[in-house]
């Protein structure tokens, strides 16, 4: 039963998918509005599991993979509110909403909850530094969702075949703006969670650190590499999203050996 809000909030994402696919097909925007109503009723129901689940362990839900994923797909849901208001991407929930059934429905499938540990951290510091990295790693998921959504209305433009996803879609000027401004929020935000592990002294294997370091240096340096080009940006956005991931599973491999 304490697995049902994240179960719930599956189902609305899903149903909030389902609703902006059916508003493309017959245009009514009731649909797209009822499609937000799924997005922030399933965001709720995120919110909800995770301050249930961070009561019944006593510290920040982040001691397992299960926890991870359920945190990851929180903090996606949260920038995708951040930043769809600031540019009004009205199909950026289209493109996030199957990420994030994908995230809570591998959570919940996969045998990755096992029972918590009597090393769990319960140092506020430590949790602190997980959550910053965790929610670093949410604005590089949207930013991921930012360049595929630049790289189809690229190419629909590029073909001269203009769809109704591109009628739909935010000028892709304020696309690859997005894109930029969430590659800069997660490079913040991993850049204060790996300082915040240096100044409280956590031992952390060296690998983590090399992985930590190469994923920074990667997302730093496609930020600052104006010369790129959005298309660049948003295609290598898309893909340094595959390097954060393996970043995680090895964070949480060396988390769970009792390292932290």
């Amino acid at each position: 039963m304490d697995r049902l809000p994240l179960i719930l909030s599956t189902l609305c994402f899903l149903l909030g998918f389902a609703a902006t696919l059916a508003s493309l097909r017959t245009g009514r925007h009731g649909l797209r509005r009822f499609h937000v109503a799924m997005m922030a009723g399933g965001f709720a129901l995120q919110t909800l599991f995770l301050l249930q689940r961070g009561r019944t362990i006593g510290h920040c839900p982040l001691t397992d993979l299960f926890e991870v994923l359920a945190f990851l797909s929180w903090s996606a849901a949260l920038f995708y509110f951040g930043i769809g208001r600031a540019f009004r991407l009205s199909l950026l929930g289209m493109f996030t909403a199957p990420l994030l059934v994908l995230l809570q429905t591998g959570a919940l499938l996969a045998p990755i909850d096992p029972p918590h540990r009597l090393f769990a951290p319960h140092n506020p510091w430590v949790q602190f530094h997980a959550a910053l990295c965790v929610m670093a790693y949410g604005a590089f998921a949207l930013a991921g969702v930012a360049g595929v959504m630049y790289l189809a209305q690229e190419r629909q433009l590029k073909r001269r075949h203009l769809g109704v996803f591109f009628f739909e879609m935010p000028p892709i000027a304020d696309l690859a703006t997005a894109n930029l401004r969430l590659l800069w929020a997660g490079i913040l935000l991993l850049s204060a969670g790996l300082a915040s592990a240096a100044s409280i002294g956590m031992a952390v294997a060296p690998s983590v650190w090399t992985w930590g370091a190469v994923l920074w240096g990667a997302y730093l340096l496609l930020s600052l590499a104006r010369r790129m080009g959005p298309r660049r940006t948003a295609l290598f956005s898309a893909g340094a999203f595959l390097l954060a991931a393996a970043a995680l599973c090895l964070f949480n491999h060396f988390y769970q050996g009792g390292g932290l």
